[in-house]
C-alpha cells in the first residue's frame, strides 16, 4: 500500500467518524492522516506541491483537535447532567468508561465453508489451531499449547476478517474485534489499561479469539512513531501476548490482520508472539466461481452467461473487487427497469461494461511486495 493509499485511507475514516460524532476514533484516525500526507510532503517534487501537502496535513491536524475539543465539550455536558445515582464521579481527565463500551463480544455463525477458497490456508490453521482446541487431551499428552498468535496479511479485499470469523466459529469461541482507534483514545481510558482490559475480558471467556484489523496501527514500527502514547503501548501489547495464558487454563488466541506487514514492529513477529503468520493470497481460480456463484446466485442473471469463463477473466481481483463488480452489474439493470417499468437482467453486455470500467484494485507492484515480505519473514 502506498502513502497516498494509506493517506485516503485514514482520511475518508477520520472524516466519516467526526460526521458521526465519534470524536475518539475520528481524532486517531486524522492525526494518522496527518501524518501519511506529512510523509508525501517530503517525496513532493516541486515546492509548490510540497508546500500544498503541508497545508493538507495542517488542516488534517486542525481538525484533530476540534474533534478533541468537541469531545471535551461533550464529556464535560455529561458530566454536569450527571445524576446522583450515577457511577462514582470521577476527578477531571479521568476515564468514566468500561470496558464494555469498546470491547464488542459476538459468536460469529461463519464457518469455513463460508469461506470461498483459502484452502490451504484453512489447512494451515486446522493444523496448528483449531486441533489443539478440538483434541485437548492429545494436546496434552503432547504438550501442543492451545492458542497463540497468528498474523493474517496479504493484499486489501482477501478475506482476512471473514477468516478470522470462520476461524471463531470453527472453535465456539467468543471473538473480540478491537478499533485500534477505541483501543488507543484517551477519553476511553489510558491505552495501556485498555490492553490489560482486554486481555482480562478474554481470559473470563471459556475460549476466545482477539482480533485486531489494521493492526500495523496499533503496532507500529516504533522506530517510525513519534508518539509516546505509541511508544508505552506496544510494549504492552507484547507483554500482554507472551503473558496471558501462562498455566494453560484458558486458550486464547490472538489474530491480527494487515495489508501492510512491513509496517509492524518487528518485535511483535518474535515467536511467543506472532508465532504463525499467515499470507492470505488473491482468490485462485476455484474460488472466483464460488465468489460469483455466492453474489449473484438471488439475482436474475442471463442463464447465457457462463460464469467459469467470467471467473477465468478476473484473475487478479480481490474479493472485494469481484462483490463489487456483481454489486455493480446488479445496479444496472435495476435502475433501468426502475426507469422503464419492465423488469431486466443482468446480461453479458452489462457484464462486459462492468468489466470495462473496473480494474483489479492490488497492482503487481503490491503483489511483489508481499511475496518478498514473506521471504523474509520466513528466513527471519
Amino acid at each position: 500500500m502506498t502513502s497516498w493509499d494509506t493517506f485516503e485511507r485514514y482520511r475518508t475514516k477520520g472524516l466519516d467518524a467526526r460526521r458521526a460524532g465519534q470524536w475518539d476514533s475520528a481524532r486517531i484516525y486524522l492525526l494518522e492522516a496527518a501524518r501519511a500526507m506529512v510523509q508525501l510532503s517530503k517525496e513532493a517534487q516541486g515546492e509548490e506541491l510540497r508546500n500544498a501537502r503541508q497545508d493538507t496535513a495542517k488542516r488534517l491536524l486542525e481538525l484533530a483537535r476540534d474533534c478533541e475539543d468537541a469531545k471535551t465539550t461533550h464529556r464535560k455536558s455529561k458530566i454536569a447532567n450527571r445524576k446522583p445515582n450515577d457511577a462514582q464521579a470521577t476527578q477531571e481527565g479521568e476515564s468514566t468508561s468500561s470496558a464494555d463500551q469498546w470491547i464488542v463480544r459476538e459468536k460469529p455463525t461463519l464457518r469455513f465453508d463460508d469461506v470461498a477458497g483459502l484452502d490451504d490456508v484453512k489447512e494451515d490453521i486446522r493444523l496448528r489451531m483449531i486441533y489443539p482446541f478440538a483434541h485437548p487431551e492429545l494436546a496434552e499428552k503432547f504438550d501442543i499449547r492451545a492458542g497463540g498468535g497468528v498474523l493474517l496479511y496479504g493484499p486489501p479485499g482477501t478475506g482476512k476478517t471473514m477468516l478470522a470469523k470462520a476461524t471463531a466459529g470453527e472453535i465456539d469461541a467468543t471473538f473480540f474485534r478491537i478499533s485500534p482507534a477505541d483501543v488507543l483514545s484517551k477519553w476511553v481510558g489510558e491505552a495501556e489499561q485498555n490492553i490489560k482490559k482486554l486481555f482480562d475480558a478474554a481470559a473470563a471467556e471459556p475460549r476466545s479469539i482477539i482480533f485486531i484489523d489494521e493492526i500495523e496501527s496499533l503496532v507500529p514500527a516504533r522506530r517510525d512513531e513519534g508518539s509516546s502514547v505509541m511508544q508505552r503501548v506496544v510494549p504492552q501489547i507484547l507483554q500482554g501476548m507472551e503473558g496471558f495464558d501462562k498455566k494453560g487454563t484458558v486458550p486464547i488466541l490472538f489474530m491480527g490482520a494487515t495489508n501492510v506487514p512491513w509496517q509492524l514492529d518487528s518485535a511483535v513477529l518474535r515467536p511467543g508472539r506472532f508465532d504463525e503468520k499467515v499470507y492470505i493470497p488473491l482468490p485462485d481460480l476455484l474460488a472466483r466461481q464460488r465468489m460469483l456463484a455466492i453474489y449473484l446466485k438471488h439475482r436474475p442473471l442471463d442463464p447465457a452467461i457462463d460464469l467459469t469463463q467470467l471467473a477465468q477473466r478476473l484473475e487478479g481481483f480481490s474479493g472485494a473487487d469481484i462483490r463489487y463488480l456483481c454489486d455493480r452489474a446488479a445496479t444496472i439493470p435495476f435502475l433501468k427497469s426502475v426507469a422503464t417499468g419492465e423488469e431486466g437482467q443482468i446480461t453479458r453486455e452489462v457484464i462486459e461494461d462492468v468489466l470495462a470500467d473496473s480494474k483489479p484494485s492490488v497492482s503487481s507492484e503490491m503483489l511483489t511486495r508481499f511475496e518478498q515480505w514473506s521471504q523474509q519473514a520466513a528466513s527471519a
